[in-house]
């Protein structure tokens, strides 16, 4: 038999034994229980984190998708400028009266047709009627004097006057047709010309007036006279022009001046004539600023046959500078958020990948890059837009 102290001892021993079990197990599942619940949430995992930017799609999902790989292209920027139509002033005639008096009669209105040497308006004057009695007074003493010399001539050859008297006929006729010369271009110069000086001296009375011609064929685009007004010969009556062509004139901001050129091609939209684009040429570039502007004028010329481009019409030149070669992506390959843009690579096996691209300003629905791609990369230029929207929604889940 054994003794009862010694089993005493060992059952303490075995009851010892389960606690200190017991309290291990507890202590390990508080300790995972802790670990567990003090992991911090929300913090990406690296390797997950890289491939938020690519995209796995199935083969049935890339259908309407297009891909391209990115080449150098010759672009030409356009600088877009305001501008509006005007006369082209190498075509216009400003028409005035050629000597002080009054207007008896005006036969044009604004906006006809007229013909080199239409008679505009008629214009009375006493400087005119002065003119007038000068050049029949020289016509008359021409006549007498040619008669004189003839005269003389012949009594010369009759031995009744000496030589002496007949260099002295002559003189005289010399200086008198010098006269009549003169009166015939003081004629002219108001505005009579070879018909009706020929009807002056057939009927030998004055003309009561005069009348004021345009010296080119063209429209009547600006009148100033009415009848019975006293006009000088610095006043400007009419204004005629031929508009089957125009001038567009622009303001270039002096800070790209530099870059417009006489012979560079320009696009003019009138917005009148809505969407109509008219191709012309830079033909003259200023050499100084508009102070209160601070612009450049720029002109070129446009064909108007139909005349359907009325000067002070407003206008917009977009002015095509030199073709340069740069890399460029259409405006449907970006896709953008947060102020940022984005393209995606074509990675091969329906895998997309999106990369941050740095581009410049839209030229013809097109995007020059700055930096971020490289030539030859293969890059979705259609259906961008669709993946962006799968790689968002395989974020969320």
């Amino acid at each position: 038999m054994k003794s009862p102290i010694r089993l005493s001892i060992c059952s303490l021993f075995v009851v010892f034994l389960f606690i200190a079990c017991s309290n291990g197990e507890d202590d390990n599942s508080k300790d995972a229980n802790s670990n567990a619940n003090n992991v911090p949430t929300g913090i990406p995992d690296t390797e997950e984190s890289g491939k938020t930017d690519l995209i796995t799609l199935s083969e049935a999902m890339t259908v309407g998708i297009e891909t391209k790989a990115l080449n150098l292209t010759n672009l030409a920027d356009k600088i877009q400028v305001p501008s509006h139509i005007k006369v082209n002033e190498q075509q216009l005639i400003r028409v005035g009266a050629n000597v002080t008096g009054r207007i008896v009669e005006v036969n044009v209105e604004l906006g006809d047709s007229v013909d080199a040497g239409t008679t505009l308006a008629k214009l009375s004057s006493p400087e005119l009627t002065t003119a007038q009695l000068a050049y029949l007074r020289a016509h008359s003493m021409t006549v007498l004097n040619e008669r004189a010399a003839k005269r003389a001539k012949l009594l010369l050859d009759a031995d009744v006057i000496g030589t002496a008297e007949l260099q002295r006929r002559d003189a005289e006729l010399q200086v008198s047709r010098a006269e009549l010369s003169a009166a015939k271009d003081q004629l002219r110069l108001l505005g009579v010309y070879e018909n009706a000086v020929s009807d002056l001296v057939k009927r030998g009375q004055i003309l009561p007036s005069v009348g004021i011609s345009s010296p080119k064929s063209g429209i009547i685009i600006e009148r100033n006279v009415v009848a019975g007004q006293v006009v000088q010969p610095s006043d400007q009556l009419f204004k005629v022009a031929d508009l089957s062509t125009v001038w567009a004139v622009g303001d270039v901001p002096e800070h790209i001046a530099s870059n417009v050129m006489a012979g560079q091609h320009v696009e003019i939209q009138v917005p009148a004539l809505g969407n109509i684009v008219l191709d012309a040429l830079i033909i003259y570039v200023s050499d100084t600023v508009n102070p209160q502007t601070r612009t450049v004028m720029v002109r070129t010329v446009v064909e108007n046959q139909d005349r359907k481009l009325k000067p002070g019409m407003l206008a917009s030149m977009r002015i095509i500078e030199t073709p340069q070669e740069q890399l460029v992506i259409p405006e449907s390959a970006v896709v953008r958020e947060l102020n940022k843009d984005y393209v995606y690579l074509d990675r091969g096996n329906y895998s997309y990948l999106r990369v941050p691209v740095e581009l410049g300003p839209e030229i013809g629905n097109l995007r020059p890059v700055i930096s971020g791609l490289s030539v030859g990369q293969q890059i979705v230029v259609d259906g961008a837009f669709h993946i962006d929207s799968e790689r968002k929604l395989d974020r969320k889940e």
